[in-house]
């Protein structure tokens, strides 16, 4: 397999997934929608893909290959969706008391 196809195996495997997240979290709740919801949903994806990738990256670098080479791609999966989704919803809880509409 190519080295750079390898490294990206993780990324390229959770592509789908993450844009199917990341419409939701654009799309719910409806209300408030304003520059300010969309610059901060915006910051909140492009946050937790850097995250993902900065996890993922430090996952295989890490890994012990003593247990073999797959472990590296697995040990990435699961740190890199664990950090994805915590930030990704991390944001979500934030939005909703930093967007919260005035009355």
């Amino acid at each position: 397999m190519n080295p750079l196809v390898e490294f990206n195996l993780t990324l390229l495997l959770f592509l789908p997934w993450f844009a199917i997240l990341g419409v939701l979290f654009w799309v719910y709740p409806r209300r408030p929608r304003g520059v300010r919801r969309v610059l901060y949903d915006l910051v909140s994806l492009a946050v937790s893909v850097v995250a993902f990738l900065v996890s993922i990256y430090w996952a295989q670098t890490s890994a012990d290959p003593v247990h073999g080479h797959m472990w590296q791609q697995i040990l990435a999966t699961a740190v890199g969706y664990g950090v994805f989704l915590a930030v990704l919803g991390a944001a979500f809880v934030l939005r909703l008391s930093l967007l919260r509409p005035r009355d």
